[in-house]
């Protein structure tokens, strides 16, 4: 049972929840804390940029086919899902938690969970590390560009400016990181626990930023029980199609079963360190706790159906071998 229970980090959400429920940072302190969380975003993004190696962006190009794929299914096949849901399916959500909805689907996958899985699965770990971070790179120009057309063609208001913002705000540290790699990469990679409180603790900030302004527009006064449990079957309605597809897809296009675990594992995914950030700028205006809300119950989830799915590829591979 351990497998279903919520992870450290997640529990700190929902203890950061609460906390910006009951102390929501307001006014003139509300407009520090913002100044001190995107600074703390912009740390986190030029600390991924130097821990990333070039040789593994390079050798990753090698295998096109899979990255193609990976890439088809996390800016291709989620956002058309989540445009049908949005259309399509009979939920009456508020339109915050909608436009949650729409942003997880262009949202790129996740890197260190993405990679945990397919090694614990026995997939292809190289591939899995190229596709991810491709994928977040990606992911800083393809995420506000896809969720201004969704939103548009859903009747809602998306200004093109965000996409500069978001990149000076996590691409420009990103660059600045990639290019002091040589020079500090190896310690920024080698004290990777002492700097992990700047990876949580920037995310946790942007969570307490934003439900902090939710509760002072009254969300949750307008959220209820059947909003949730319509936000729960969404997400795993999404969740599961998409492990279907890239399960069934990979080997429908002849992958390997090291690459099928990649495909599945890196497609399926959606980064919440990624689209935290990525929301605060893009929904400036607007109540990203109630966008942001979603994204949290899907992290969850993937979490929780992923570590299943692993451990059970990893067992139908010994399975012969004991044969």
């Amino acid at each position: 049972m351990r497998r279903f229970l919520p992870d450290q980090f997640t529990l700190l959400l929902v203890a950061t929840v609460v906390l910006a429920s009951l102390l929501p940072v307001t006014g003139v302190a509300a407009g520090w804390f913002s100044v001190a969380t995107k600074c703390a975003i912009a740390l986190l993004f030029f600390l991924q940029g130097a821990r990333l190696s070039r040789q593994v962006v390079i050798g990753g190009l090698l295998h096109w086919r899979l990255h193609l794929t990976i890439l088809a299914t996390t800016f291709g096949v989620f956002p058309l899902l989540g445009y049908g849901i949005a259309h399509l399916l009979p939920f009456d959500l508020p339109d915050g938690m909608m436009a949650g909805i729409l942003f997880i689907a262009v949202l790129p996958s996740t890197v260190q969970s993405s990679i945990a899985f397919t090694s614990m699965a026995g997939g292809n770990v190289p591939a899995a590390i190229c596709a991810a971070t491709a994928s977040n790179i990606i992911g800083m120009f393809a995420t506000p560009l896809l969720i201004g057309i969704l939103l548009s063609a859903s009747g809602g208001g998306f200004s093109f400016d965000v996409l500069f913002e978001i990149l000076l705000q996590l691409l420009l540290p990103f660059v600045v990181g990639q290019l002091l790699m040589p020079w500090i990469g190896d310690w920024v990679r080698s004290h990777k626990k002492i700097l992990s409180p700047v990876d949580r603790g920037s995310i946790l900030m942007v969570v307490y930023l934003a439900f902090s302004s939710a509760v002072a527009e009254g969300l949750w006064h307008q959220l209820s029980l059947t909003d949730l449990g319509e936000l729960v079957i969404i997400n795993a309605f999404m969740l599961a199609v998409v492990l279907t597809l890239t399960m069934f897809g990979s080997r429908a296009l002849g992958f390997s079963r090291a690459d099928e675990i990649a495909i599945v594992f890196c497609g399926s995914k959606k980064s919440l360190a990624s689209g935290v950030p990525m929301a605060g700028a893009i929904f400036a205006s607007q109540g990203v706790g109630a966008v942001v809300l979603p994204l949290m119950l899907f992290h969850q989830m993937q979490l929780m159906i992923c570590a299943v799915i692993a451990q059970h590829y990893a067992r139908t591979a010994l399975e012969p071998q004991e044969a």
